[in-house]
């Protein structure tokens, strides 16, 4: 406590994960406007064995990296395990996740309740994309995208030609 009576401020750090198989444009929004409500934000790509992305963990950590820029308030990492533990590991009493739809929402709160139970010290924060984004999903992309469709309106323009080399490949 400081002598007027208030806390001194902690650094208040969140986690934003995901697989982000492609970053999406609805991603990119959650993203900046983490960045407006936290000091920082680690976007934490989830490792997980049974499924198979398209692109490997390094391509996606470099793409959402070719998106972020130089900001030193946000870094990209990955993590396996638990996300509470990840979160606590890393001092972030916040998890950041993004709601598109009603039926997001659902998945989303349980998700929520579940890691409320292992780690009653961190808090969910839910932010919901913007309209234009709403319906956009990584899986809606990959396809769209793997059978030729112009998916330029969906994704940031820093990823475009990575994303069409992957197409051209699977086409």
């Amino acid at each position: 406590m400081t002598r007027s009576g208030f806390r001194e401020s902690r650094r208040l750090v969140a986690i934003y994960p995901g697989s982000f198989d492609p970053i999406t444009n609805g991603h990119w929004d959650i993203m900046r406007r983490a960045l407006g409500l936290f000091d920082h934000v680690v976007v934490a790509l989830a490792v997980n064995v049974h499924k198979r992305p398209m692109f490997p963990l390094s391509i996606r950590m470099r793409m959402i990296r070719d998106v972020l820029g130089q900001d030193p308030r946000v870094e990209v990492d990955s993590f396996h395990g638990l996300l509470v533990d990840y979160a606590r590991a890393r001092g972030a009493r916040f998890l950041i996740r993004g709601l598109r739809a009603v039926a997001d929402f659902e998945y989303e709160f349980q998700f929520a309740h579940m890691n409320r139970q292992l780690a009653p010290d961190i808090d969910t924060i839910f932010l919901p994309t913007n309209e234009e984004s709403f319906y956009v999903s990584s899986s809606l992309v990959r396809e769209v995208g793997v059978m030729g469709g112009d998916v330029s309106g969906l994704v940031p323009k820093a990823i475009l030609s990575t994303l069409k080399k992957r197409f051209r490949k699977r086409a």
